[in-house]
């Protein structure tokens, strides 16, 4: 679904070999975290989505895991920036911004995307929906 949904929009991307159980359940672990039923979808058809470049649109599992806990944990940044632990991020804007689902009482309770502005640490809402988000930043309809 996730595949044929990106390559409707645009021809530009391809696509990862499917996030194994492991990689997946690792994601669960580390971030102690619930992923939104749509992202686990996707990670199920292709572990990242890249442009020509090997930009990711979203990253993969790896990916996932190592910026959410630089950021948690990274003690720099917890004197200049609000706390990490309410937001799971999983793609990038190439500037710095990211790009991520808001956590609310330990879990991911909507689908709205969100980006985090590093330059003044506002969290915006810019997407209802994985879907959207995808469809917006592909034909830039969605900037930052």
């Amino acid at each position: 679904m996730w595949k044929n949904y990106i390559e409707k929009i645009s021809k530009e991307y391809h696509f990862k070999a499917p996030a194994t159980n492991s990689e997946i359940t690792l994601i669960k672990k580390e971030l102690n975290i619930e992923l939104p039923k749509k992202l686990l979808n996707l990670l199920n058809e292709t572990n990242g989505v890249f442009d020509k470049f090997d930009c990711p649109l979203i990253w993969s599992t790896g990916k996932i895991i190592e910026d959410n806990l630089f950021f948690r944990n990274f003690d720099d940044y917890k004197d200049i920036y609000m706390p990490f632990d309410n937001i799971m991020f999983f793609s990038d804007g190439g500037n710095g911004d990211l790009f991520g689902f808001a956590i609310l009482n330990g879990s991911i309770q909507k689908e709205d995307i969100y980006v985090w502005n590093h330059e003044d640490d506002s969290r915006t809402w810019i997407a209802s929906s994985l879907e959207d988000f995808i469809k917006g930043w592909i034909t830039s309809e969605i900037s930052i």
